[in-house]
């Protein structure tokens, strides 16, 4: 079972780094991100990016065997309640600590949490559908 929770969680960390790569490098996320250019690096480190994305997948992955039990419904309610959990923690929150630390336009903000539920609501569906709770 655990080579299957692996699997999947290196799966989800390729779709991850597929969906931030549209999400993030995109035109209008572009625009609405020119706020950061300041302290923005020259180039993006992707091998670094790529591995973090990986090791999210496989730690969600796990995370989702454990908690599936508790939360509700079939495959489908399951892998959306996990994904409005983690996007709660991974998005609203770093979305909410941006506000708190620097002048951010509103709308850079609600593109990150609006792309962010999509990302992860798409993830914890994938979840749901591939990965059985123990």
């Amino acid at each position: 079972m655990s080579y299957r929770i692996l699997l999947v969680g290196l799966a989800a960390g390729v779709a991850f780094a597929v969906l931030d790569g549209v999400i993030n490098a995109n035109p209008v996320a572009q625009r609405l991100y020119a706020v950061y250019l300041p302290i923005a690096r020259e180039s993006v480190n992707a091998p670094l990016g790529l591995t973090f994305d990986l090791i999210s997948g496989i730690v969600m992955a796990f995370l989702f065997v454990t908690l599936a039990p508790a939360l509700p419904g079939g495959w489908l309610s399951r892998g959306i309640a996990f994904g409005l959990i983690a996007w709660f923690f991974r998005v609203a929150m770093g979305s909410a600590s941006q506000a708190v630390m620097f002048r951010v336009p509103a709308a850079a903000l609600v593109y990150a949490l609006v792309t962010g539920l999509a990302e992860m609501a798409a993830l914890g569906v994938l979840y749901g559908a591939l990965l059985k709770p123990r």
